[in-house]
This record gives structure tokens, sequence and C-alpha cells, in this order.
């Protein structure tokens, strides 16, 4: 009779849990509706970025405080239609490429979410610009590459021969964490600093204040000795997937003619996800044949 009475209770607690969840649902699908009526008429490609999971993420990263969340998109909105995210193409930033100072990896974390590997020790030029440009372009082929269902990707922090003469500025990595913060919320599931030196702490201190609470929660720093945040590494990655710099089984070598291959294939995508008529550059060691010029883009509305 207990045990009766007790599969009752548990089935009631079920039940209970499927309602609010499916309560919880049905509010976040009302606010999305309101924040979309709250924008009015969009075209072009503000219409195509849009959709109700952008919109989620946004209210989301405002705690679905509608206000707050119009506010952010109509920032990003702005400066989509300004910086053109979406028609940078790689032989326009091939260069800044060439040591793999940012690649994405061609393993996927647990939850098989794209992953970005990220090595300041390979920074090889001075161009704050052409930094953001080459950052800007891999979060937008990492979304690219996002398998269905998923919504953020994974950063991996390599600081392996890491110095203060080879690292971008602050005034570069707070622009960065800007265009991350303010126009891709919610993309960043986690990102693993991993063996940092005691040189990087002067540098963090002076970053860290550019993070939001929700941002700054994500970062993780991890040390091969200290067992609590390897093990945190072991619950995103698989070890034989992880490459050794991470404490993982496998050798990575960032191959710069491949990798340029495979972004030059992905341009190809992206034209075509955002309806832009353009013809496939040559592409040469990760550089556009100088025979080839790029196609004039015809600025969609929005």
């Amino acid at each position: 009779m207990y045990l009766l009475r007790r599969k009752s209770q548990n089935h009631q607690e079920d039940d209970s849990a499927a309602q609010k969840e499916a309560q919880k649902e049905a509010q976040k699908e009302a606010k999305i509706t309101e924040l979309r009526a709250a924008l009015g008429p969009l075209s072009g490609r503000s219409l195509k970025y849009c959709t109700d999971a952008c919109l989620g993420r946004y209210l989301e990263a405002r705690n679905w405080n509608l206000d707050k969340a119009k506010k952010m998109i109509e920032e990003t909105l702005r400066w989509r239609a300004t910086y053109k995210p979406e028609e940078i193409r790689w032989h326009e930033i091939a260069h800044e490429g060439e040591t793999g100072k940012v690649s994405r990896a061609s393993f996927h974390d647990r939850l098989g979410r794209t992953v970005l590997i990220m090595r300041p020790a390979m920074q090889n030029t001075n161009s704050p610009e052409g930094n953001v440009r080459h950052l800007v372009y891999l979060i937008e082929n990492g979304i690219l590459n996002l398998r269905e269902g998923q919504e953020q990707m994974s950063w991996l922090i390599d600081f392996t021969g890491f110095s203060l003469n080879t690292n971008v500025s602050v005034k570069t990595a707070r622009e960065c964490i800007n265009i991350l913060q303010n126009h891709y919320p919610e993309r960043l599931a986690v990102a693993f600093l991993y063996n940092p030196p005691r040189i990087f702490q002067a540098f963090w201190k002076a970053v860290k204040y550019f993070l939001d609470a929700k941002t700054f929660q994500k970062v993780k720093f991890v040390y091969p000795k200290g067992k609590e945040s390897v093990e945190l590494m072991k619950t995103f990655f698989d070890v034989e997937n992880l490459p050794v710099e991470f404490g993982g089984q496998t050798t990575l070598k960032y191959d710069h003619e491949e990798f340029s291959r495979m972004m030059a294939q992905d341009d190809v995508k992206t034209a075509k996800l955002w309806g832009l008529d353009e013809k496939p550059c040559n592409i040469a060691n990760g550089h556009m044949g100088a025979e080839v010029a790029p196609e004039p883009i015809a600025t969609a509305a929005g």
C-alpha cells in the first residue's frame, strides 16, 4: 500500500514539474512574441537575423527584461548594418590566421558545440582592427557550423609560450569582449584558460572589469596540477579528442593551407545563407589569387 502511495506521489510530482516546465516555456514564447512586436517590421538581413532563438538569447542576456533586450538587439542590428560581419571573407583576413592564433577545432565538446581554439602566444600582427575582424569572422564561422539544436560554442585558450610582448593590447581585448557580450549574447558556453602563467595576471586584472557577471562566470582557469579544474575540463571534453596542450591525448597541428580551404568552402555557405551573390575566389596559401577580384556585394535592406 505504501509503495502504491509513493508511486502515485512520484507521478504527481513528475506531472507538476512537467506542467511548470511547460508554463515556463509558454511564458518565454510569449516574451519572444512581445519582443518581436516591439521591434516593429523588419526586412532584409535584420529579418533573417532575428529568429525566435535569436530573440530568446537577447532576452536571456537581459534577464527577460523586454525593454533592455529590445535596446540591446537594436544596437546589434545597427552594428551589423555598419560592420557587416556576414560579408567578411577569409581571403580578407587570412594573413591574421597564418600562425593559427584563433582557429575552429575539428572536434566538438561533449554537447556537440563548436570549439574555437586560441593561442595568444601566436599573435602575429599589431593591427587592432585586423585582430577584431579575424575573431568576428571565426565567431560567425563557429555559429555557421553549430549542430542542429545547438546555440553556443566553447573556447579553449592555450597559454603555451605566452608573453606580454605577443599579447593583444587591453584596448583590443576590451573591444573583442564588448562585441562578444553585446552582439553575440549567450553564444559563449564556456571559456577555458589553460595554464596561464603568472605574468598573465596583470593583463587579466585589467580586462576582467569589462566582463559582465554572466560572461565572468563562464571563464574557467584550468591548471594541469589542479585536480578540480582538470575534472571540470573532462565534463566538457572527451580526453581522446582534446589536444595535449589542454591535457588531452590528441596532437594538434595547425595547417594554414588546409584551414584556408575549409574556410573558403564555408564562405560559399555563408553567402548562400545570407542571400549574397558571390563568385568563389581562388585561394592560394590562404590568400586570394591576385588575378581574382572580389565581387561587389549589394547591400540588402536592414
